[in-house]
């Protein structure tokens, strides 16, 4: 028998038309879907497993974006502030 999550996910009218227009946007970056479908397959009562399986990545991913969507709504879905020293030189060539 799978282990459930202790994350239940249930989520608001509004956060869900947010999720499924994110998962459905063509424009949308290919996290942002994966995140977006993570989160709505939580939602219906998926296991991490399953999850993992029909989008094909791994459980530990799910495990990790269905915890940060339970502790933070919308705003876990965003990418954290990464440590470590800012580059020297920015993307476009300049300083």
């Amino acid at each position: 028998m799978p282990k459930t999550s202790s994350f239940r996910i249930i989520l608001t009218d509004s956060e869900r038309r947010i999720l499924e227009a994110k998962a459905r946007k063509y424009k949308s970056s290919y996290i942002d879907v994966i995140r977006a479908k993570i989160v709505l397959y939580a939602s219906h009562g998926l296991d991490n497993k399953d999850i993992a399986t029909r989008l094909d990545t791994s459980a530990q991913i799910v495990c990790k974006w269905r915890k940060r969507f339970f502790e933070h709504r919308l705003a876990g879905l965003e990418d954290a502030p990464r440590r470590g020293r800012p580059p020297l030189f920015s993307p476009r060539g300049g300083r």
